[in-house]
């Protein structure tokens, strides 16, 4: 099973980004069509303050060129819209770096995930054995590659598709072979609480190496990789034997990841080090440590070893996983594609279950296993095995895929409604869109945001809310539900007021603030005001905005809508959660009800309504 970019060399809509970033160097090329990667270009990291701005100094250079769509692979692992890089200083959101580079489609992936959907498309030219064995026909692969860290993954064949395995497998915990790597581990204990597999069998780790078997050899100093690469060449002994240690870890490693995996489609060894070592790369003592395997030595035999050698293969992974993330030119999405061109590969009871999803696609998305067994006519096994039979998990992995059309991440405005749909088609996109949007919103809901802005508008005297267009009918629904728990509120959405209201907040008032954007100068002037006043500031806007960084609590809402051209519909839905979860909090825990604590009663002896009782939220 191969994958041939080269045979699809349609041009392709809309031009395609394609990145691979390291924690040292960026690789970025343009895609014109499949397979095909121009303008090709290398920038240092260090020289950019984050993957926006590396992205855009690249662009910069090919700035007659406009691309659409995007895909990069990173150095990290890649867990939600949030990432936070290891080995380099840089943290961004993928929403918002999509929107800064206003790109239609964004899918950052795992580097070795991206690097194992290239093997597929490897010949015999793109790689070297090492060693002997054989590759078993429709087996597992699996993948390691030593660069700043240890990068670790696996390719798993589904049918006519291989699912990619993304691990952190670099990280485990290192262990020695032989005294020589005993005496490398406690040195590295000397500096490190635990080290792991990636430590040592990375390029840093060469360093570390070096530095336990040869203290003196530097001189009086440490020597870099490259140092140590440069004097094995010119035969320095302890340069030599510090690139043969390096390469017995390795075999080791590949070894423990074949045995693993069950990687009898081979094992491949990529990364950034090891072709840079070329001759210095001790292939015997590899591929000898990785046969080592006691009792398991003639099962690992039988498993070749290959490097890559191969040029793009980065770029080929990313140019694979965006291929199935971006929708065709009709609007057609590509799971249901996948299913269709997958239909004569498919047992006949696996074929109805196929056929069924084809014609009722939403019918799929939303009904339990039962119901589509029974439209589809088969057992509820089958429909299981179906969704295995196309690579995924279960029913639920391949509901979410064919809810998203992105892989593990529910889509926001993800089907656009088209003037000729009817009208349950125009409704079900509309609640689609949003419901898609509202999943997204609570998995990257900053919770701790929410208590902080609760615990505020339980203290505050007088509640305030700013807003302005689309925003202030949610302002006036705030308004409206903290009066009826008789907190004194008023909502200003005349942007001409905003600055005179807010110099009139004190200490014990809190002023909240809510904008899609985060832009409007109206508002940031208000808050600042507000600020200066003593008044505790909640916004409820996108998180690197203007208006974010004059709040004293930020609630993100990253969902972006072209205000310019649209009317906002789906934000508005989203501030008006945001509104209900700080309503419902301040309810239920501002103060007991007044039937059963006899605190909630007022100077007079009368009782105070007890907030939140009547709230549909409460039981």
């Amino acid at each position: 099973m191969t994958i041939d970019l080269s045979s699809r060399a349609t041009p392709f809509t809309d031009l395609r980004l394609l990145a691979d970033i390291g924690a040292t160097y960026a690789r970025f090329c343009i895609e014109p069509a499949p397979g095909q990667f121009e303008h090709v270009a290398v920038l240092p990291c260090s020289e950019h303050a984050g993957i926006t701005e590396v992205i855009q100094a690249y662009l910069a250079t090919v700035p007659e060129l406009t691309p659409r769509h995007g895909a990069v692979s990173i150095a990290n692992p890649i867990q939600g819209d949030q990432v936070r890089m290891t080995n380099r200083d840089w943290a961004f959101s993928i929403k918002e770096v999509q929107q800064q580079l206003k790109l239609s489609t964004l899918l950052v992936v795992n580097n070795f995930t991206a690097l194992a959907m290239a093997i597929p498309g490897v010949g015999p030219h793109g790689r070297l054995q090492v060693g002997g064995g054989a590759p078993q026909a429709n087996g597992v692969i699996g993948l390691l590659g030593p660069g700043t860290g240890l990068g670790v993954s696996g390719l798993i064949p589904s049918g006519d598709r291989w699912t990619t395995l993304a691990t952190e497998g670099g990280h485990v915990n290192f262990a020695p072979s032989d005294e020589r790597e005993m005496r490398v581990l406690q040195h590295a204990w000397k500096s490190m609480s635990r080290v792991s597999a990636e430590r040592l069998i990375s390029g840093p780790g060469i360093e570390l190496i070096h530095q336990a078997l040869h203290p003196a050899a530097g001189g009086g100093r440490e020597l870099t990789t490259a140092e140590i690469v440069q004097r094995a060449l010119q035969h320095d002994a302890a340069c030599l034997e510090t690139l043969e240690v390096f390469s017995g870890m390795l075999g080791s490693m590949a070894s423990d990841v074949a045995l693993t995996l069950g990687a009898t489609g081979g094992m491949y060894v990529g990364g950034g080090i090891v072709p840079r070592l070329g001759p210095l790369f001790a292939q015997a003592v590899f591929r000898e440590r990785f046969e080592a395997k006691g009792r398991m030595s003639d099962y690992v035999a039988r498993i070749p070893t290959y490097l890559l050698t191969a040029e793009n293969l980065a770029f080929q992974g990313v140019s694979t996983l965006l291929s199935d993330h971006v929708p065709d030119a009709d609007g057609s999405h590509p799971l249901l594609e996948r299913v269709r061109a997958s239909v004569t590969t498919l047992s006949p009871a696996e074929r109805r279950v196929a056929n069924f999803v084809l014609d009722n696609p939403r019918t799929a998305l939303n009904d339990p296993i039962a119901l589509i067994a029974q439209g589809a006519e088969v057992s509820q096994p089958t429909v299981i095995r179906f969704c295995r039979s196309l690579g995924f998990q279960g029913l639920a992995d391949f509901k979410l895929k064919l809810g998203s059309g992105l892989t593990g991440t529910l889509p926001v405005q993800r089907t656009q409604v088209r003037r000729q749909d009817g009208t349950a088609d125009l409704c079900a996109k509309v609640l689609d869109n949003t419901i898609s949007a509202i999943v997204q919103f609570r998995e990257a809901l900053n919770v701790d945001a929410v208590d902080r802005a609760i615990s505020l508008l339980r203290e505050a005297r007088r509640v305030e809310f700013y807003a302005m267009g689309n925003s202030a009918i949610v302002a006036l629904d705030a308004q409206h539900k903290l009066f009826r728990f008789r907190i004194s509120s008023v909502a200003h959405t005349d942007p001409s007021m905003h600055s005179m209201a807010a110099e009139l907040l004190g200490p014990s008032d809190v002023a909240v603030f809510i904008s899609s954007s985060g832009q409007p100068p109206e508002l940031s002037r208000a808050a600042g005001l507000a600020m200066e006043r003593g008044a505790k500031v909640i916004a409820i806007t996108a998180s690197q905005s203007p208006l974010a960084r004059k709040s004293t609590v930020c609630i993100p809402v990253e969902h972006s809508e072209d205000a310019s051209t649209f009317v906002s519909m789906i934000s508005r839905i989203l501030h008006l959660l945001v509104v209900d979860m700080m309503s419902v909090g301040v309810a239920v825990r501002r103060l007991p009800a007044a039937s059963t604590s006899s605190e909630a009663g007022t100077a007079d002896g009368q009782q105070q309504p007890a907030p939140g009782v009547l709230i549909s939220h409460v039981a």
